[in-house]
């Protein structure tokens, strides 16, 4: 394969023991790495090469790892693994409430990285390809029910206006934009997270409530229905609205 065709890893630590130890071993094992040692060369390396995923060190002197997160956080979805030397619950937690992608612990087996770099990458790529099935759409149809994407309107089979939160809007978008395929958590969350902010990482806790806003017994769902151990599926037949509204 083209080496510039390879997925591209940012990792930002301090201690250039740890930074040559991931360089070379993600290079030996099918990614580009470029290795920054603070935030202003990371903000450098981010400038000059398009980046996949950082791995990034919670605790370095000066700016650290967490006000490093949430600057990147707020341009972009650009996924970040954060690793740090603490057992803290509490950095973990904010960690993942700022927008990591994931959290590790050091010390870790480089092998037990490349594992998670490369789950975030297949995670981010399934909702990259929900995203872009979406992108043409004006609109969507299924029994009698329509969600006007440009408006964010879901309207029911009675012409009533159902009010969504706009992750449940992003959630039923995904959901709608692959009919009849299994999605799993992770697609969903990061189907969600490219279209707009979702506060609330309890995917379940947001199909539920979107359940009971478009099924007639959420207890018993014919739309959204649940694949235990993988994720969801949505079993209705959908009609995809594109072009132009006439």
């Amino acid at each position: 394969m083209n080496e510039s065709n390879l997925p591209h890893v940012l990792t930002v630590d301090d201690d250039p023991a740890i930074r040559s130890l991931i360089s070379e071993y993600l290079t030996d094992n099918g990614l580009r790495v470029t290795a920054a040692a603070n935030g202003e060369e990371m903000t450098a390396a981010l400038e000059e090469y398009a980046i996949d995923l950082v791995v990034l060190d919670l605790r370095m002197p000066g700016e650290d790892g967490m006000t490093i997160a949430r600057r990147v956080r707020e341009k972009s979805s650009l996924p970040i693994i954060v690793v740090s030397g603490r057992l803290d619950e509490v950095d973990r937690v904010m960690a993942l409430e700022l927008g990591a992608d994931d959290y590790l612990t050091k010390p870790f087996s480089p092998r037990e990285l490349l594992a998670r770099i490369r789950t975030v990458l297949r995670r981010v790529t399934a909702a990259q390809s929900l995203t872009g099935r979406q992108a043409d759409a004006r609109a969507f149809r299924f029994a009698g029910w329509e969600l006007n994407i440009g408006t964010r309107r879901l309207t029911s089979p009675v012409g009533k206006r159902v009010e969504l939160t706009n992750g449940e809007f992003c959630l039923l978008n995904a959901f709608l934009a692959s009919p009849g395929r299994v999605l799993t958590r992770e697609q969903l969350l990061e189907a969600s997270r490219l279209y707009d902010d979702v506060y609330d990482r309890s995917i379940d806790v947001q199909i539920l409530r979107l359940r009971r806003k478009i099924e007639e017994d959420p207890s018993h769902p014919q739309y959204i229905k649940t694949e235990r151990g993988v994720g969801y599926v949505f079993a209705a037949a959908v009609d995809k609205l594109t072009g132009a509204a006439s």
